[in-house]
């Protein structure tokens, strides 16, 4: 057998003590081979006088296959961002953008973190993008849980450690709170969703909705960028990528989209324009965990980095901005004893309104969180649900659903759908008019 090179040889015993590697005798062997094909590329690479440097780090011991596959963990979308709400598209503005940003200088990123063996790279795009849009907003940086994203994501399309999409993780921490790092911190396994006990880093619908930034467009990224971190999607599957150190990459890999990172700012290094990338590999990857990725390239860009790019709005207020939560008490009712769902005249956070086709109309509050006062009048049996429409806006209502009766004194039940009945004061009359939301069969009362 060859004798292994003594210079590759030393290299590698250093870097199990580096990186605190221990291996058997058969794995060391296969993990050496592994190691001298990447320390013979680095040198190679280095040698031809590049825009970047590659080095060791602690991938440097895994075939490019076996990197891949412990790695990456994007699933590309058929459709982006799914039902969470579109506020548009990003596209330039008219202004003067900087010759350079760098959120991490704003206090608006968090320190580098480390997804280890598991494909959830989607869930640190997604909390880095969050944590920049809260930190702008509220002018607080925290950090936010993957794990949470990891755990509790699933029916949104998620598959936590078997790879997700950021789209998805924004959908779900749209409707639900997102609980800090430091009260579900995160394990690299799938677990079961624990979000309840969490401390609360941003409220329930403190995320309303996302922008998709003009595909292709540099000057649309830059503008988004200037304005918070972005959520992008790259192809991360090549040995450059594996074993980058230092300086801007550039021309090293394709558009095949499979990792999910976040660009935090831009500039230039040497002459040459470059994204500024947190990744979620740790701080010993790259330069301190971060990457630089060549600026300036036509159509998709170095490692399809402008295909795919996205970013979080949110409100910056506690708790959601369009109706109140579920109240242990009425907020300020004209007079203490009224309750939601009587009787028109209405309270403040209700609208008056008729619904189609039911003679009649409802104090209905809006729903747009998707969840409805649970105060209702005495005697009441029916359930407050979601399930009036505008039909105008697409706002959504809540009112007193019945199948049998069960409704306050003065009104009925009038049956819209085959199942569902809604509570409808008969004698009330009003100009706005509302119908059953097209969803309501699905739900069971």
């Amino acid at each position: 057998a060859q004798k292994p090179r003594a210079d590759i040889q030393k290299a590698f015993d250093q870097f199990l003590k580096d990186f605190g590697k221990d291996y058997d005798n058969v794995e060391k062997q296969a993990r050496f081979g592994a190691f001298a094909d990447n320390y013979e590329y680095i040198q190679r690479e280095n040698a031809k006088g590049l825009s970047y440097k590659l080095g060791l780090n602690q991938f440097s011991d895994m075939t490019l296959d076996e990197f891949k596959m412990n790695k990456l963990g994007l699933q590309l979308p058929n459709s982006v961002w799914g039902t969470l709400a579109s506020l548009g598209t990003h596209k330039a503005g008219n202004g003067t953008l900087p010759s350079s940003v760098d959120w991490r200088n704003k206090n608006a990123v968090t320190p580098v973190k480390n997804q280890e063996q598991c494909g959830s790279c989607w869930a640190f795009s997604t909390t880095g993008a969050l944590e920049g849009a809260w930190a702008i907003a509220t002018g607080k940086l925290v950090s936010l849980s993957e794990q949470q994203l990891v755990d509790c994501s699933k029916k949104f399309g998620n598959e936590g450690c078997s790879g997700g999409l950021m789209d998805n993780g924004f959908k779900y921490e749209e409707q639900a709170p997102v609980c800090t790092e430091e009260s579900y911190p995160y394990v690299a396994k799938n677990g079961i969703c624990k979000a309840s006990g969490c401390t609360v880093g941003i409220p329930a619908h403190g995320v309303t909705g996302y922008k998709d930034v003009q595909a292709d467009d540099e000057q649309s990224l830059m503008d988004a960028v200037s304005k918070q971190p972005v959520s992008v999607a790259i192809e991360a599957d090549q040995m450059a990528f594996q074993l980058y150190k230092s300086g801007v990459l550039s021309k090293t890999c394709g558009t095949k989209l499979d990792h999910g990172v976040l660009v935090v700012g831009y500039g230039t290094e040497d002459g040459k324009d470059y994204w500024l990338v947190k990744n979620s590999w740790g701080a010993t990857w790259g330069e301190e965990g971060y990457v630089k990725l060549e600026r300036g390239k036509p159509g998709a860009g170095e490692c399809g980095v402008k295909s795919q790019a996205s970013y979080p709005i949110v409100s910056g207020k506690p708790g959601p901005s369009p109706s109140p939560p579920s109240p242990p008490s009425p907020p300020s009712p004209p007079t203490p004893s009224k309750s939601h769902y009587e009787k028109p005249p209405c309270q403040s956070d209700e609208t008056q309104a008729e619904v189609e086709g039911a003679g009649g109309s409802v104090c209905a509050p809006k729903c747009d969180t998707g969840s409805c006062p649970t105060d209702v009048p005495e005697g009441t049996t029916a359930r407050p649900m979601c399930i009036l429409q505008d039909s105008s806006t697409g706002d959504k209502y809540c009112a007193l659903a019945c199948i049998l009766g069960g409704c306050p004194s003065g009104s009925k039940c009038v049956h819209l759908s085959s199942l569902l009945g809604v509570c409808i004061y008969p004698d009330s009359e009003s100009s706005m008019k509302l119908g059953v939301a097209p969803d309501t069969s699905e739900i069971t009362v």
